[in-house]
């Protein structure tokens, strides 16, 4: 990656748009849905950035652009709808060293604005570095039809809820309860109209100290793979690698492990017997763990394992069974 995909907090930090055209107008629609202080630098505007100024919603700047002008920003957008204009001024932004996005010139970013999905506070930023716009947008419209239109307010009666769990949910417990809450029924619930009823199920649960039925023993998963080939592992794989407490994998397993979860513990055993003990030990604990092995050591390792495990479909490769 050339540029690494983060979310920064805008609450109260100034961004600055030069330009006052429509490809200004375009970036200051989407900075308006942050709390960021917008300063256009422009000396003429169009209609719509003329009536955000009249309210109140973002400030005007007229004069001299210099690199006093972007000190202090926490983000540039170069907007004045002509290519050689905003090239120039890109040095000018570097040297008030603050972060800078030249429309339409993707060599020159610094930051990139993604195809977004927004279901605030949850949010779903695609971006291609400026390669493939067309196809981030794509990706965007693929989305906007898999999450529900209401998924942003169920997100935030969750994180409303979560000082409550963390409270009276033991931690052992509290991933398995979200994990009920946001793909079991109150999610349904919720997102079909019935939100009173997903909030007193949740509240329910919370009451009982965690998600109905939820067991509170380890997991074991074998996922066996013919080829460290990440798109070649099933969707139950990679669903166990990003609910997984461990994962068991050998030292060249690294791509695969692009896929686990980012706080999931991570150990390095080659030894097949000392990965069942190791395994059965976190299970022990009331873990998930996940085993990644060939396919080739997947008879051995299950002679040698007395808990209860499941083993994960491989995906077939012709010429290999």
């Amino acid at each position: 990656m050339n540029f690494f995909p983060m979310f920064l907090r805008m609450t109260d930090r100034d961004v600055v748009v030069v330009g006052g055209g429509e490809t200004a107008a375009q970036k200051v629609r989407l900075l308006r849905k942050s709390k960021a202080r917008i300063t256009v630098h422009a000396p003429d505007l169009c209609s719509e950035l003329r009536t955000l100024v009249t309210s109140g919603d973002i400030s005007v700047v007229n004069g001299a652009l210099t690199s006093a002008t972007f000190e202090g920003a926490a983000l540039v957008f170069l907007a004045t709808g002509c290519p050689g204009i905003d090239a120039s001024l890109y040095p000018i932004v570097r040297d008030a060293r603050a972060l800078v996005n030249v429309v339409d010139q993707p060599e020159l970013c610094e930051a990139n604005t993604p195809s977004i999905v927004d279901r605030a506070p949850l949010v779903v930023a695609i971006g291609t570095e400026g390669s493939a716009p067309i196809l981030g947008r794509q990706i965007k419209t693929r989305i906007e039809g898999i999450l529900e239109p209401d998924l942003g307010r169920f997100v935030r009666l969750a994180g409303g809820l979560r000082p409550t769990v963390a409270r009276l949910v033991p931690k052992e417990q509290r991933r398995g309860f979200w994990r009920w809450v946001f793909a079991g029924p109150p999610r349904h619930l919720f997102t079909t109209g019935h939100e009173i009823e997903a909030s007193e199920l949740i509240g329910a649960a919370i009451g009982r100290n965690g998600a109905p039925d939820q067991s509170t023993g380890g997991v074991l998963s074998l996922v066996p793979y013919v080829t460290r080939v990440p798109d070649l592992l099933t969707l139950r794989a990679v669903q166990r690698l990003q609910e997984a407490d461990l994962v068991i994998h050998r030292k060249e397993d690294t791509a695969l492990l692009e896929l686990a979860r980012r706080d999931a513990e991570r150990m390095i055993i080659a030894d097949t017997m000392n990965a069942m003990i190791q395994a059965q030990a976190a299970v022990a604990l009331g873990e998930r763990v996940v085993w990644m092995m060939p396919l080739s050591d997947l008879a051995g390792a299950r002679k040698l394992i007395s808990c209860d495990y499941e083993v994960l479909p491989h995906t077939q490769i012709d010429g290999i069974i």
